[in-house]
């Protein structure tokens, strides 16, 4: 039974412009790679922080809002946790009415970000 999640990770910021771009080719070849399909994908960019991580004041930040087996969650949290470049992830578990909300703006070109 595939069910719908966002993760939204937020990337150290001293990273340079093609390696944001070649991290997120590789965790969207990953996702692809284990039958999960993506429905949406945004870039934030960089943003402040609230609070200091690892002593970082500011993130670049990526969400993915996806469907997928949930045995995939936990390999995919695994692979964020070990990446050094991730300062801060989070994947959550999208309810119905989520589900709904998203997908009726999605295709909203005031909403969709690239």
């Amino acid at each position: 039974m595939n069910r719908y999640y966002e993760t939204i990770i937020i990337l150290t910021p001293v990273l340079s412009e093609e390696e944001i771009k070649n991290f997120y080719l590789e965790y969207k070849n990953y996702l692809t790679d284990n039958n999960v399909k993506i429905i949406k994908k945004e870039k934030w960019g960089m943003k402040k922080l609230s609070y200091e991580i690892k002593k970082k004041l500011n993130g670049f930040f990526y969400l993915f809002f996806y469907k997928s087996n949930p045995i995939i969650i936990k390999p995919l949290n695994n692979k964020l946790l070990q990446d050094e470049r991730i300062l801060r992830f989070l994947t959550v578990k999208i309810n119905k009415y989520g589900v709904k909300y998203l997908l009726k703006n999605k295709n909203n070109k005031k909403y969709e970000k690239k």
